[in-house]
């Protein structure tokens, strides 16, 4: 017997010992979960209860009765809380051929947001209708991405700044995309070719998205060097379009920068108090993934200063992992350290060799031939940042990934950010994870546990959650997650995706933006 199916059965023989239910006229049968703590999604504390659901949306909250003919489901004394909402994913590659979403589910995530960094599916109606017609266990939504738009348009010539017939071009494919329900437009102005437009550029497509009543979401033109013009950056397009806007992952990601979160979050506070609407996402570790190009802003890598200064002030070589190699896969797992021992040489020219190298396979070969895990950041910056009232958690991961944050994100704030170290309560840390997350992209009717809203809920252990993957077993998945529903229709318990796949797409809201008392 199915473990879903033993749930039902038990249930139903609960239900039996209960009395004969109300029959809810008007009601067909739905779901009751009883015996819980319920975290609204709102901040509030939690309240004992039962929360009722009916045709995929809440239909009770709180003193909920079952109905004739509802299944029952025991909580045991978990905590029951909206699905959480990852503003910030890269799942829209793999989720069509990994439709169960393992790792994603695992985290008690049921709506997942991509066209993340610039990039995107295109078009976005042909992923959608693909979507659709053979849908995942958890909800997807997408930003128009700029770089995917600027490649359209730019083609190879993309090292430069782009003109006014080729912004319009941008424009129009922004204006289709946005029709097709892009949340709005989302920037990669660290990568290629975003890092070639200059700030008109990205404030004329911007001006679109804004007049659809869509939002902008970047990663910003630099995350270490020139930081604070990045911040000022995208404050501006908050500023002149009068939008919502997200800084993506945002970090301290370099020596001089460490310890000044207290001043960035000044300056996100004043920027707010001047009427902008300015949130941003964060994941809970202090490295990241990219490619090791991203470490050199002139994107020369026999430019031995400017790798003296990354590896000195950014990434140290020990703390640089290699997570694909194309032209020597065995390098994948060792650090930067490591391969220079192995080559017999400085960490420099090793830096050197590994760029180059990979540079001539994709020249071969096509696609991408090296990405890199670097540590760069510390956990006070990103205590500090998680706490800001207006950031939300993200993962920034993918369904198959190499990086930690993939499977263990959100399992890993409630295991260590909120039981073991006290950053936030428990409550507030559900706060970012679902309403504030969903208000922070534009998604109105998940977030919250209120009645109307669809129901899409997790229920987890507050005492045992937590998370296991590390860079070096970046596989092993958390613990803690009871049970995940999307729209009401069970997708994993007890470690275990069933066969609903009940994922719907998310279109842009054309709706005012949250206000500061949210």
């Amino acid at each position: 017997m199915s473990r879903l199916l033993l749930l039902i059965v038990v249930s139903l023989l609960a239900s039996c010992t209960q009395g004969e239910a109300p029959s809810c006229a008007g009601d067909v049968p739905g779901l009751l979960i009883s015996n819980v703590l319920i975290l609204d999604g709102s901040g509030t504390p939690a309240e004992a209860g039962s929360v009722r659901v009916a045709e995929g949306r809440i239909a009770g909250v709180g003193d909920a009765t079952a109905c004739e003919g509802d299944v029952i489901v025991d909580g045991g004394g978990q905590v029951l809380a909206p699905g959480f909402i990852d503003t910030h994913s890269h799942v829209d590659g793999e989720i069509l051929e990994y439709p169960d979403a393992l790792p994603v589910l695992s985290q008690g995530i049921t709506t997942v947001v991509v066209g993340q960094d610039g990039e995107s599916p295109y078009p976005l109606a042909d992923f959608y209708e693909r979507f659709a017609a053979a849908p995942a266990t958890v909800n997807i939504a997408s930003y128009a991405g700029h770089s995917t738009l600027r490649s359209l348009v730019m083609r190879d010539d993309f090292r430069r700044a782009a003109t006014a017939t080729e912004i319009e071009a941008m424009k129009k494919l922004l204006g289709q995309e946005l029709v097709s329900g892009a949340l709005g437009l989302g920037t990669g102005l660290e990568y290629e070719p975003g890092i070639h437009s200059e700030t008109d550029e990205v404030l004329a497509l911007a001006h679109v998205a804004a007049a659809a009543g869509g939002r902008y979401i970047s990663h910003v033109r630099s995350e270490d060097r020139w930081f604070e013009e990045a911040i000022d950056e995208i404050i501006l397009i908050g500023r002149e379009t009068g939008m919502p806007v997200q800084v993506s992952h945002i970090k301290l990601a370099m020596k001089h920068l460490w310890g000044s979160a207290p001043q960035l979050i000044a300056k996100l506070d004043a920027a707010r108090d001047e009427g902008i609407n300015i949130t941003a996402d964060i994941y809970p570790y202090e490295y990241w993934q990219s490619t090791i190009m991203v470490l050199l802003p002139d994107r020369d890598p026999t430019n031995r200063a400017v790798i003296a200064e990354a590896l000195e002030q950014i990434a140290p070589p020990e703390g640089i992992w290699m997570t694909q190699f194309e032209p020597d896969p065995d390098y994948v797992g060792r650090s930067l350290t490591e391969i220079a021992a192995l080559r017999e040489v400085d960490a420099i020219t090793a830096f050197t060799q590994i760029a180059e190298e990979a540079l001539a396979w994709e020249q071969e070969h096509g696609g991408s031939a090296e990405a890199i895990i670097g540590t760069s950041m510390v956990e006070a910056d990103i205590d500090a940042l998680f706490a800001w009232p207006w950031a939300n958690l993200c993962t920034d991961g993918g369904i198959v990934d190499l990086h930690p944050r993939g499977r263990g994100s959100y399992p890993r704030v409630l295991g260590r950010y909120v039981r073991e170290k006290n950053v936030v309560p428990l409550e507030e840390a559900v706060r970012k994870f679902t309403s504030l997350a969903a208000a922070n992209v534009g998604i109105s009717d998940r977030g919250l546990i209120r009645e109307g809203m669809v129901a899409d809920l997790v229920l987890f252990d507050p005492v045992t959650v937590t998370d296991h993957a590390t860079p070096r077993q970046p596989e092993l998945l958390s613990t803690g997650i009871t049970t995940v529903w999307v729209g009401g229709e069970v997708v994993y318990t007890e470690g275990v995706v069933t066969e609903a796949r009940p994922g719907r797409v998310i279109r842009r809201e054309a709706r005012v933006a949250p206000s500061r008392d949210q």
